[in-house]
């Protein structure tokens, strides 16, 4: 009884230290599965600039837009939660990194004393991981307050004259070692795909690890070795964004199919009135319409009396013999204007002009009028 008491009394280990553990495991799990997927997407480039503009309109979710821009704020929720996880993978990692000068150098020691391979990947884990926490948290930082930059031109233009290439290249190699040891090192840990013969199973699983490490590495070099490229190439308009877009194609084709699509036919404009209805116009028998047409003719023949000959003059009064004698008066000093055959006109031109034939001609047109 005195034995079972004081075991009673004695302090419990702390389950803390592992359930940190297992919120370390988990966010490595995600992160790790998610930068394979990130790999991928941004590989895209390599099939050329429509197909990497395909993938980011489809993350910023533009098939569910009509005019086919997509909506940024989707990738700035999902940069925010990438970036949450990543800190918090980061703070719970650092409980086992060595803290001080000392602490690192036994570490050391037993490493050349062992030459244990998975020692070794732990060590190269956290070398990765340190560094990951600085220019990975640069590179979320850019994405989150910049999520519409993503296109094959801005994203190049960020590479090149951003100056990032240099981040991005210590941040692919860093990010494939640390993602593909880490979920190595959790298959060992949990007991994963090992299997009945567990040696067998860790070889298995080494070679499986390196593969994929050379299989993304190549694939980051390749898409930055791409963004480098545009980057170069487009450098006078640097700034400006990828031209089209297939989500933007598409929805054009949509707005001009609804247009030809009977229902949907807009008002068609007015067509202009050609010079025959004008003609036409012009002589309209109308009391009204005569009437202004005469006064506009009257106006126009006065002010061009200068540049138009007799003959012109009365041809114009013929077109409206059909007036009223509103229009027969316009008419009239349309031709009084051209000098065509007033009284008084006649007796001016009779002072400077010694024709008596000039003077013979006014008078039938005058009494034609």
């Amino acid at each position: 009884m005195e034995s079972y008491i004081i075991e009673e009394n004695k302090p419990r280990s702390s389950r803390l230290p592992a359930r940190l553990d297992l919120a370390q495991s988990g966010t490595g799990l995600i992160l790790g599965l998610f930068m394979w997927v990130h790999m991928l997407l941004v590989g895209s480039i390599i099939l050329g600039k429509d197909a990497f503009d395909f993938v980011a309109k489809t993350m910023e979710l533009a098939f569910l837009s009509d005019t086919g821009h997509g909506y940024p704020i989707a990738v700035f929720f999902a940069v925010s939660g990438v970036f949450t996880l990543f800190i918090i993978h980061a703070l719970l990692g650092m409980r086992k990194f060595p803290i001080s000068w000392r602490q690192h150098r036994i570490m050391r020691d037993q490493m050349q004393m062992m030459k244990h391979t998975d020692t070794n990947l732990w060590y190269v884990q956290a070398v990765t991981g340190f560094i990951m926490f600085f220019a990975g948290s640069v590179h979320l930082y850019t994405m989150l307050v910049n999520p519409g930059s993503i296109d094959p031109f801005l994203s190049a233009h960020r590479v090149v004259s951003g100056n990032y290439w240099f981040l991005y290249l210590i941040l692919l190699i860093c990010v494939e070692l640390h993602a593909t040891i880490g979920l190595y090192r959790l298959c060992m840990k949990w007991g994963w795909f090992t299997g009945t013969d567990a040696r067998t199973s860790r070889k298995k699983l080494k070679k499986v690890k390196n593969r994929l490490t050379i299989f993304f590495l190549t694939i980051g070099f390749l898409a930055l070795a791409m963004f480098i490229v545009i980057g170069i190439q487009n450098r006078s308009n640097a700034g400006e964004p990828y031209p089209g877009t297939a989500y933007q194609k598409a929805s054009h084709a949509v707005q001009e199919k609804s247009v030809t699509e009977p229902g949907t036919k807009e008002a068609e404009p007015a067509a202009e009135p050609d010079a025959a209805d004008q003609a036409d116009t012009s002589h309209d028998t109308t009391p009204a319409a005569s009437e202004a047409v005469s006064d506009q003719a009257a106006a126009v023949t006065h002010d061009t009396a200068d540049t138009h000959d007799a003959a012109a003059t009365h041809d114009t009064a013929e077109t409206h013999d059909t007036a009223e004698t509103h229009e027969a008066a316009a008419a009239h000093d349309t031709a009084d204007a051209h000098g065509a055959g007033a009284d008084h006109d006649t007796e001016h031109m009779s002072e400077t002009s010694s024709d008596a034939g000039a003077h013979d001609a006014t008078q039938p047109a005058t009494e034609t009028h």
